[in-house]
């Protein structure tokens, strides 16, 4: 029977839709997919589910450009760009002159919400590369051709509802009448697509728009576009020309000019004392702290960081997660009374013995020669936790200058698939723990949800409350990074829990041509991870 009969059987026994399954260990689509349910070994993936609810996004975006495409308006889904993440859904715009309204919008979800009750199929057609390109540039697609000229293979997958056809990264849904949850809503001068997060993959989330964290994108997008830099493609471009070297200077002193920017920022403010940098895994906090204060230093400050790492409590007093480990991440594994007691201290021009945590021991080394902030000091504090006012609750606000950091990824692959934000990081985090800590890419493949549930919890609340939003992304770094954690990627086998995400990761990085680290500079923030900066950070 087809695989998408078995799960339509089944679906009354599942809370949510029904959108993938592993079939003997491997991931499959349930279109055109046989299957013996008493011989084979089937695992149905619904919205619950990471890899469910990718694919369920994806194919809403299918949905929302099939039913511009229906529209009998001077438009269709070639001018439409799905440009980045924002809050739970993405953000998008339309290409040339044409106005968002509220009412093209209503227009545009009444066409989806139809789209969803006609329950059609979405069908899979394999493509000869060739011919994909063609087809694409005949329907003023030039993006995906450009894309598929680095691509090895001799044929490509595209889908298509209802006649509309186009090409996604990743795995589809089997037809539209699971695509009920969704939501379009105006922002800026375009709108988003709003849609579940896994945390509650039933509901779409109110929308809360994240001005700053835009105005960051907004700002590298660009950079990038003066470098044309718009999609992968572009990037691969410059590649096989030999143009990164000079790419890659460019745009690394486009980063020390926004952190130059900052200073100025801090500047203006003569009450600052504490610099609070925070920001999710691998954004690269403690080089950018670094950098600060190399610039903080350039314009008259006397400059020094600290990590709010070494106000962990002693490790016995250190609370555990569910799983029984010691739960460093929450801000209960932080010593807050003392941490506040001394940046007040120092504030008020007494000496303070800072402490160091000892990571053997699980306990606290305090300094023997005591610290003193003069009049020209300023303390660049970076932690997790610097955004949240609960960590720093007894420092007076006009003392304090908070900064988010996260490598905010805006180069995509094409006008319709983006590379997601948590890849970027995830693929920073594999090369550094693996340099580092000798850790194989499945140990960081199986922790990273729980990092990320982490970051929900402490991190994303608080970033729109930073004084200014720093984007360490770089546009090069994934073909610079490319060599380095492939090896590790394919070390992790069929028979790995963590296989079909090492699986994804190496199909992913299949899109960028390799390039060397050699010209990186040794201040890069993405030296943090490669080794061979100049901070000492590794």
């Amino acid at each position: 029977m087809k695989l998408v009969s078995y799960a339509k059987e089944l679906q009354k026994e599942y809370e949510y839709p029904i959108v993938l399954a592993k079939l003997n260990g491997k991931l499959e689509e349930l279109q055109n997919v046989e299957v013996d349910p008493d011989k084979d070994k089937i695992e149905l993936l619904t919205t619950a589910d990471r890899i469910g609810l990718d694919a369920y996004r994806r194919s809403v975006v299918l949905l929302m450009l099939t039913a511009v495409h229906r529209l009998p308006v001077e438009l269709d889904a070639s001018d439409v760009v799905v440009d980045h993440s924002m809050d739970a859904g993405l953000y998008c715009w339309i290409k040339g002159n044409f106005e968002v309204t509220e009412g093209f919008l209503e227009t545009v979800m009444k066409e989806m919400k139809n789209l969803a009750a006609e329950n059609l199929p979405i069908v899979k057609e394999s493509m000869r590369t060739a011919d994909a390109r063609k087809y694409f540039d005949s329907i003023g697609m030039p993006d995906k051709s450009r894309l598929f000229r680095f691509r090895n293979g001799s044929f490509v997958n595209v889908y298509g509802i209802d006649g509309y056809k186009d090409y996604f990264y990743g795995y589809m849904a089997p037809a539209t009448g699971i695509l009920t949850k969704f939501q379009l809503v105006k922002y800026k001068s375009g709108f988003v697509l709003q849609m579940p997060r896994k945390s509650a993959p039933g509901v779409v989330p109110e929308f809360h728009a994240q001005d700053k964290i835009f105005e960051s994108l907004q700002q590298t997008g660009i950079w990038n576009d003066r470098m044309g830099l718009d999609t992968v493609a572009s990037l691969d471009e410059k590649i096989a020309k030999g143009e990164m070297n000079r790419m890659i200077l460019v745009q690394e002193a486009l980063q020390e000019q926004r952190i130059v920017e900052i200073v100025h920022k801090i500047q203006e403010r003569e009450s600052v004392r504490f610099v609070m940098v925070a920001g999710p895994s691998s954004s690269g906090k403690t080089t950018f702290a670094n950098r600060m204060v190399v610039q903080l230093q350039a314009n008259g400050y006397n400059a020094h960081v600290i990590s709010v790492d070494n106000y962990y409590k002693e490790r016995v007093d250190i609370p555990c997660d569910a799983s029984g480990d010691r739960n460093f991440e929450d801000l209960e594994a932080i010593d807050v009374e003392l941490f506040n007691k001394q940046m007040n201290d120092l504030l008020e021009g007494k000496p303070v013995n800072l402490p160091r945590y000892n990571f053997t021991n699980g306990g606290k080394d305090f300094a023997k020669e005591p610290t003193t902030l003069k009049d020209d000091d300023i303390l660049v504090i970076e932690g997790i936790h610097c955004l949240n006012d609960a960590l720093s609750y007894a420092i007076p606000k006009e003392s304090k200058f908070k900064i988010y950091i996260s490598a905010l990824t805006q180069l995509n692959i094409d006008e319709h698939n983006r590379v997601a934000t948590t890849d970027g990081r995830l693929v920073r985090r594999l090369v550094r723990d693996f340099r580092t800590r000798n850790a194989s890419a499945s140990e960081t493949l199986g922790m990273w949800d729980s990092v990320r549930r982490g970051e929900e919890k402490n991190i994303f609340p608080y970033q729109e409350s930073a004084d200014v939003v720093f984007n360490s992304a770089e546009a090069y770094e994934l073909s610079i990074l490319k060599p380095y954690v492939e090896p590790l990627l394919y070390q992790v086998s069929e028979d790995d829990p963590n296989f079909l995400e090492a699986h994804r990761m190496l199909k992913f990085l299949n899109y960028f041509l390799p390039c060397s680290s050699e010209v990186v500079p040794n201040n890069s923030i993405l030296r943090e991870f490669l080794g061979g900066g100049c901070f000492g950070v590794d």
